[in-house]
């Protein structure tokens, strides 16, 4: 089991795991963050969203200037305190987000797939959709590294649009409402990998590390850490991890906050209580 004496790190998706997917509420998590904080144990935010809207989320939890990963790994946003490091801010993994959008234009041209990106969305769909307020639909838009988009064609059509964006060195992932699509040298797993192992220069030590996700795109996140929680969630296909066995892996009964909690309270005990 982990343990709060040694360097460690709490890494977690937010959209159905920190953050409620359906109210977009997260009150039920704070005093856990109140608790890791009191500990000075990082908790580093990695998902689908951009790095913009991933720090104004940071501003309202109180996790401001913690390291972060966004755009499902395309992006890596550097610790405050990291100012010397050669990569500050941050680091971007592959193509950005406009070269992966003509790619796209003309993949859907030539092979007439059907599928709507957010940059064919206007802001009002975009909030329909997603339940976003205004204010995070504007962040939301601001991807450096990659394209969110909404599959309108069939499961034969996905397997070769797949392909095809493969042999471009692009990649998809299902999120928990959208698919994604990135560079190859992007992917949660391989950001967290390089974090920790910033984390491991900058400190002499590597850090322990409870990743926390709820989706087929947090796998890699997944069995890249050292304990998992998997949150119950809503996706349809399921979280399947190489090492999952109980001493590594807790699967949650909870959903949302509450199973975010209910997670580290199992591997963190009454250390956090």
């Amino acid at each position: 089991m982990p343990s709060l004496t040694e360097p460690l790190l709490i890494v977690s998706d937010l959209d159905g795991c920190l953050i409620d997917s359906h109210t977009r509420h997260w009150a039920a998590a704070l005093p856990m963050l109140d608790k890791l904080r009191e500990q000075n144990i990082p908790v580093i935010l990695c998902s689908s969203k951009t790095a913009a809207e991933t720090i104004a989320i940071q501003n309202e939890l109180g996790l401001q200037g913690e390291a972060f990963i966004a755009e499902n790994g395309a992006v890596i946003h550097l610790n405050e305190e990291w100012d010397d490091h050669p990569d500050y801010p941050r680091l971007i993994n592959g193509d950005t987000h406009e070269s992966i959008r003509k790619v796209l234009e003309e993949l859907r041209q030539s092979q007439r797939y059907k599928f709507t990106t957010y940059d064919d969305l206007d802001d009002h769909t975009i909030g329909e959709i997603t339940g976003l307020p205004p204010k995070m639909i504007a962040l939301a838009k601001l991807q450096e590294a990659s394209q969110t988009l909404i599959w309108r064609d069939s499961d034969e059509r996905l397997a070769a649009f797949s392909e095809d964006l493969n042999n471009l060195g692009l990649c998809m992932m299902e999120g928990g409402h959208f698919w994604h699509v990135l560079d190859q040298r992007g992917g949660k797993g391989s950001a967290l990998t390089w974090l920790i192992d910033q984390y491991r220069h900058r400190e002499g030590v590597r850090p322990g590390t409870i990743a926390i996700g709820d989706s087929p795109n947090d796998v890699t996140m997944l069995d890249v850490a050292d304990y998992a929680v998997v949150v119950q969630g809503y996706s349809k296909q399921p979280v399947v991890l190489k090492n999952d066995t109980p001493q590594r892996v807790y699967r949650t009964q909870a959903y949302g906050p509450a199973g975010w909690c209910e997670g580290l309270d199992y591997f963190l005990g009454s250390s956090v209580r």
